[in-house]
């Protein structure tokens, strides 16, 4: 009797695991993919586990093995993300595509947008588990976690902390233009790929900037987040695969031991700060400051409550995400800007005028000098509109949520396509795909008709706390350039915009500088 009630149980969990094997890999997938088409979105039919991530993969390999031209039009779509772009081209706008046994939908009316970005309870952000081995932090938090490490952290952004980190950012700087100054100083001009100086740049001013540091110091902690990110990248398809993260393969090993090794780095200098803090020898205003004194003034107040404290990991987590975060957005953007001055000359010029008008040789003292910079801000609005730092920012629902016309049911992702979006000839006009910066003379507004088309940074509440300090940097960055030399893509340059996390430049940036 025993051994018939052992048997029976068996079966029964036997059962109930393969119908819900079945109910994840095909019955709930194919009921999702009808709910949608009775919606009249479109797609490519559902297939079994994979989805579309196979032939995304591949579109996205192939379009990356090659460079394309770098004309006055700059539709890169068809080169970043190239299975989407594809998607829209062959189902139109209210498309989408499989990212495994989830559905991906298009999101690309303006309204349906805006209301994503201020319904952020409703949308949360898909968080890749693989992706979390890079960064963390409160940019993939929900709920009253992410409002309380924001309410942390956004100190550190207030006007007059970014003031603060000015004489930072110009002693970096400094190192760079003067080692530029030298390469040139001999033949009146020189070949330079700038692409790793603007990664070391930004690398050190985060440095200094957040964490009272060097980018010598923190060197490896950068080396290891840019391999991680490729990795990341890589691997990121492969995710669809359950438990993939778990074996121990090469590259699951490398991203493990990597997260290790940066965690123990930050563990280092945190507790060298706290440290220092002890001796009453440490600065409270930068970023790890605001996190340790914000910390423990909540201790005192609450005591060591786990919910209301951050706790060791918290703090690294968040350090991690600005070491990265932090270089990465703004190298990105100077970069990019630095490419398409060279392509325009006539904005290069009307940009180191207007620099020369407002410094003169000087440096820029304070936001309102920069707020002067008029032509710049127009030329850095374009350059995020036509190359901005992410290339599609994507939520998903965990309940049945209304989205306009769209009723969608839980665990169904949703996809706002920024690339496509910035350069939707439907909404900017016939030029969209051309480096126009006079469309925001009148700001951005104007430009956009009030309407949700320009998010380079996101929006609503969760709109990336880091943005008026990477367009600072970027604004002092060019201006300082622009005061010493005359710029010039090198011949030998190819343009390869590559998504690795943020938009970058797959091959390098070769510049000929002459001295102004």
């Amino acid at each position: 009797m025993a051994c018939i009630e052992l048997s029976i149980v068996i079966c029964s969990i036997l059962i109930t695991g393969a119908w819900r094997v079945l109910n994840y890999v095909w019955l709930r997938p194919k009921k999702l993919e009808r709910c949608l088409r009775k919606q009249g979105l479109k797609g490519n039919s559902y297939r079994l586990m994979i989805g579309d991530m196979f032939e995304s993969f591949m579109m996205l390999k192939q379009a990356q093995s090659k460079p394309i031209n770098l004309s006055t039009c700059h539709d890169i779509a068809a080169r970043v993300i190239p299975f989407v772009h594809q998607t829209v081209k062959n189902y139109g706008w209210d498309s989408f595509t499989w990212n495994g046994t989830r559905p991906k939908v298009n999101i690309t009316k303006p309204e349906d947008i805006k209301e994503i970005f201020d319904k952020h309870d409703d949308f949360h952000k898909v968080v890749n588990p693989i992706t979390t081995l890079l960064i963390s932090g409160f940019a993939i938090y929900e709920g009253e976690k992410w409002a309380r490490h924001r309410a942390t952290v956004n100190p550190a952004f207030r006007a007059h902390k970014l003031k603060g980190m000015l004489p930072a950012l110009f002693e970096s700087c400094g190192e760079m233009i003067s080692e530029w100054v030298t390469l040139v100083k001999e033949k009146g001009s020189s070949e330079v790929d700038v692409w790793p100086y603007i990664q070391q740049l930004t690398g050190d001013v985060i440095s200094r900037t957040a964490f009272g540091s060097s980018y010598k110091e923190g060197l490896k902690i950068f080396q290891l987040l840019r391999e991680q990110a490729v990795l990341v990248t890589k691997t990121s398809h492969l995710v669809i695969i359950p438990g993939w993260r778990f074996l121990p393969t090469k590259i699951n090993k490398r991203m493990k031991q990597n997260a290790k090794e940066v965690e123990g780095l930050l563990e280092r200098i945190i507790n060298k700060r706290e440290e220092a803090i002890r001796g009453g020898e440490a600065p409270k205003d930068d970023l790890l400051g605001i996190l340790l004194d914000s910390n423990s003034k909540e201790i005192q107040e609450h005591g060591n409550r786990k919910n209301i404290r951050l706790s060791r990991k918290d703090i690294i987590d968040e350090c991690k995400l600005f070491y990265f975060g932090g270089q990465e957005t703004t190298s990105a953007l100077v970069v990019w800007a630095v490419i398409l001055l060279c392509q325009n000359p006539s904005w290069q010029t009307r940009a180191r005028e207007e620099v020369l008008q407002v410094f003169g040789n000087n440096r820029p003292d304070d936001f309102q000098e920069m707020n002067q910079l008029k032509v710049m801000t127009m030329v850095l609005r374009e350059v995020l509109r036509l190359y901005p730092p992410v290339a599609t920012l994507n939520r998903t629902t965990y309940k049945k949520t209304q989205l306009g016309t769209l009723s969608l049911p839980a665990g169904v992702e949703v996809s706002v396509p920024t690339l496509l979006m910035h350069q939707n000839k439907e909404l900017w006009g016939d030029d969209a795909e051309e480096f126009k910066p006079e469309r925001f003379s009148e700001g951005v507004s104007k430009a956009t008709k009030g309407q949700s088309l320009f998010f380079p940074f996101g929006g609503g509440p969760r709109i990336c706390i880091g943005q008026n300090f990477a367009v600072m940097e970027a604004k002092i960055v060019l201006s300082l350039i622009l005061q010493q030399f005359i710029l010039e893509l090198s011949p030998s340059y190819a343009h390869a915009p590559s998504s690795v996390i943020t938009l970058q430049p797959q091959y390098g940036v070769p510049v000929i500088l002459y001295k102004r």
